[in-house]
């Protein structure tokens, strides 16, 4: 799961009763917990290196998926096959032919200098003058006095006094210009590559303190200069699995789970404490989504259920932003028009044995949930009043939340979204198969089952706008605009994928579309700007904010 889920829920109670513990259970339901079993055990196996997206791990996971909608006769419903490639743009990276070298010593990329991610491209040799600031030379600016002046100052955003400052040396005649720092003051400057700031027209490299020390310790100093800057798009191809059911009907009922979790942490959204790598091996998240949606195409390809036909999808890129689920929306392999309904299973693999709560959101997509999702009677069990019921079902109405049915309700399709909650060993290398509920979990996916049965023989489902949940959870800021980011967008600012209801940014007229550019003082970059700048508001306070619809660049007041 992207991002901790986010818990209005409704306290209603599904009374799906229990078999007798007398009650031999079948061959049937043997045969499904064995399988579980050994998807979950597969998908979550060191071998597999936390199936992050764009690696040999997500390799392994996609080819085992496959080969299982293969095994069942599903057709490929992918681009390629059952696949369907789409692109991660991590940002920018520097190229290897970047490099810099201060009187004939050359410095190590990263480790002494970087260039900024909006730095022009280009090389060049000079002699300047550290001290002077001379047309058609490089210019040296130590952020010492900067730093010292604003020391006090809440409000100064470093990163943008630099981009603006470069900006001014260029208008000034500068043809590059090396930043570095001698105050006693930690400016925390590092290569960010997702800063989606746009490109300027002059190198700026900076030069860490260590490397400051040794080479412009002489202000007054003439150097020889060499540098040539080089930086390119960061990108990997990660890849959703599809597979159909074609009943030849007129519509269609998507099934889906994401399959890719963490890796090593490498994208920093582990939750893991120590420094030292770890397989993040994502057994409940989302090894057993996955496990239920390939059992689940096994029974629905082998069902009498005749009068939709059925989409399997296992997406990819989830954790980053629902980067797999959002790509097959906008790129789909069949007519979205025709599509049914849409049921996402994230995190379904730790049902407790104590409370047994299930969290079923998407309930308010369609008044056609109420009805199916508190009916029993398809589990075909004993009615004993004595029992406890084996699921409580609580609801949340909305149909956005941190998982991949977001993508569909964006698409105004009725969704449901299926999660046993979070646990502590929730984006930690410690969840593992030995920790899933596997009783739980079969008991999840009759109820899936169940709910599709029911709906075989209804009219195509009505879908209703819900209000928007908090697709992300952070303690940096105790204030929220009520936008759902885009986390694809590869562009400067951060564009809204949607606004929710009664929210700052819908009083202040933002719509979904629009890319934020400045809220108050400070520049939005990337997504991780965006977050940083709400933490320096608090409740009640005005900005302004600067954002693009289309071509035209407006400006609103948000009241937080």
């Amino acid at each position: 799961m992207v991002r901790a889920f986010s818990r209005s829920l409704t306290g209603l109670l599904v009374f799906v009763i229990a078999c007798s513990p007398s009650k031999k259970i079948n061959k049937e339901d043997v045969q499904l917990l064995d399988n579980l079993k050994a998807h979950i055990q597969y998908l979550s196996d060191d071998k597999l290196e936390g199936r992050r997206t764009g690696t040999a791990g997500e390799k392994l996971a996609m080819e085992y998926i496959s080969n299982q909608f293969s095994s069942t006769g599903l057709l490929p419903k992918g681009t390629s096959n059952y696949y369907q490639a789409f692109e991660v743009n991590e940002g920018k990276q520097i190229d290897p032919s970047t490099e810099l070298s201060i009187n004939g010593s050359k410095l190590e990329t990263g480790k002494e200098y970087f260039p900024f991610p909006y730095s022009a491209p280009g090389k060049m040799e000079a002699l300047p003058a550290i001290a002077v600031q001379e047309a058609d030379m490089p210019w040296f600016v130590d952020l010492k006095d900067a730093l010292e002046e604003n020391k006090a100052n809440p409000h100064f955003d470093l990163p943008d006094y630099i981009y603006t400052n470069t900006k001014k040396a260029k208008d000034k005649g500068a043809t590059a210009l090396f930043i570095y720092n001698t105050s006693g003051t930690d400016d925390k400057l590092a290569f960010n590559g997702k800063d989606k700031s746009a490109t300027l027209t002059i190198p700026v490299i900076y030069i860490k303190k260590e490397a400051a020390a040794k080479y412009l310790k002489d202000p007054s100093a003439t150097i020889n200069v060499k540098f040539a800057v080089s930086l390119s798009d960061k990108k990997r191809t990660g890849y959703n699995v599809v597979g159909f059911v074609d009943n030849g009907a007129p519509t269609t009922v998507v099934i889906g789970a994401h399959f890719d979790h963490l890796g090593y942490g490498e994208d920093g959204n582990s939750r893991h404490t120590t420094t030292e790598p770890a397989i993040h091996n994502g057994a409940d998240d989302n090894a057993s989504g996955t496990a239920a949606l390939i059992e689940l195409s096994k029974k629905l390809k082998g069902s009498t259920l005749k009068n939709n036909n059925y989409l399997f999808i296992a997406f990819s890129g989830e954790e980053l932003g629902l980067y797999g689920s959002k790509y097959y929306t906008e790129h789909p392999t069949i007519d979205l028009k025709t599509v049914n309904y849409m049921i996402n299973m994230d995190m379904v693999g730790r049902l407790n044995d104590s409370s047994k709560v299930l969290t079923i959101g998407g309930y308010g997509t369609s008044p056609a949930w109420e009805k199916v999702i508190n009916n029993y009677d398809f589990f075909k069990l004993p009615y004993k009043t004595n029992v406890q019921p084996p699921l409580v079902i609580r609801t949340d109405s909305s149909g956005t939340g941190p998982s991949d049915h977001t993508s569909f309700y964006r698409k105004d399709i009725p969704v449901l979204f299926y999660f046993t909650g979070l646990h502590t060993d929730y984006h930690k290398p410690s969840d593992d198969a030995d920790k899933i509920n596997y009783g739980g979990e079969q008991l999840i996916v009759k109820h899936v089952l169940g709910v599709v049965q029911q709906l075989d023989n209804q009219p195509k489902l009505a879908f209703i706008k819900t209000r928007e949940a908090q697709t992300t959870t952070s303690a940096r800021f105790s204030v929220s605009m009520g936008i759902m980011p885009d986390y694809t967008w590869s562009g400067n600012g951060l564009r809204s994928d949607g606004v929710s209801e009664g929210k700052p940014a819908q009083k202040a007229g933002l719509k979904a579309g629009d890319i934020i550019l400045q809220i108050g003082d400070f520049k939005i970059t990337s997504m991780e700007s965006y977050m940083q700048t709400l933490g320096k508001f608090k409740k009640g306070d005005k900005a302004k904010v600067v954002y693009l619809r289309g071509k035209d660049t407006l400006e609103t007041t948000v009241e937080f």
